[in-house]
């Protein structure tokens, strides 16, 4: 199917803490689990082990401290498989975005972190290297708002291990469906997980 460069996503400019938790919570469901993005999610869904951290502003310093502090809640909170630290307000350039994710790897890496935790990066403009901005295969990370995304390394170890199928072959399958699915159909994925909240609100 080709892909539709009319079509573009950008998140809303203000939302609420609640608001940017009920988008991602639903994208988690919608697309990641929907389509099999990652074949460990839904079980982390159905197990409520999925943590979602809102971080306000935009600043780079205060934003690397949110982090390392929900790093320390996952140190303190085993029962808690994953988070996803969600910037609602800031790193929109995705650019900007890059560089968050260089000193987060960093910040990691300093606070002894590496091979305890890694970190997985999703953006709304994400673009995958020696891709075309328009391709549909960069939509398997793309997000309704910034975030990065904070994982047990053992946990993914552990989980690689039970995978039936080809671990390698996962990319590759998630960019041929994204295609397949095409741009329009991906952004209106995109922009309804945006506006849940207010569907849901309406309905109350």
């Amino acid at each position: 199917m080709p892909t539709d460069t009319t079509t573009g996503y950008t998140p809303p400019l203000e939302t609420s803490e609640d608001a940017a938790i009920d988008a991602t919570r639903q994208w988690v469901e919608t697309h990641i689990v929907a389509d099999n993005l990652c074949p460990f999610a839904a079980r982390e869904m159905a197990r409520n082990s999925i943590q979602y951290a809102v971080v306000p502003g935009a600043g780079l310093e205060r934003c690397l401290q949110a982090l390392g502090d929900e790093l320390l809640n996952l140190d303190a909170h085993r029962e808690a498989e994953t988070t996803l630290v969600i910037f609602k307000d800031g790193f929109r350039d995705f650019d900007a975005y890059l560089e968050l994710l260089d000193y987060a790897e960093a910040l990691l890496e300093m606070q002894g972190y590496e091979g305890i935790y890694q970190l997985a990066s999703f953006h709304p403009d994400y673009v995958f290297e020696d891709t075309e901005e328009d391709d549909a295969a960069n939509y398997t990370n793309r997000s309704p708002y910034p975030m990065l995304h904070l994982l047990r390394e053992s946990s993914v170890e552990a989980a690689i291990n039970a995978y039936s199928g080809d671990v390698e072959e996962v990319p590759a399958r998630n960019e041929a469906l994204m295609r397949e699915r095409g741009v329009e159909a991906l952004v209106t994925r995109l922009k309804a997980c945006a506006h849940a909240n207010k569907k849901d609100a309406a309905q109350d």
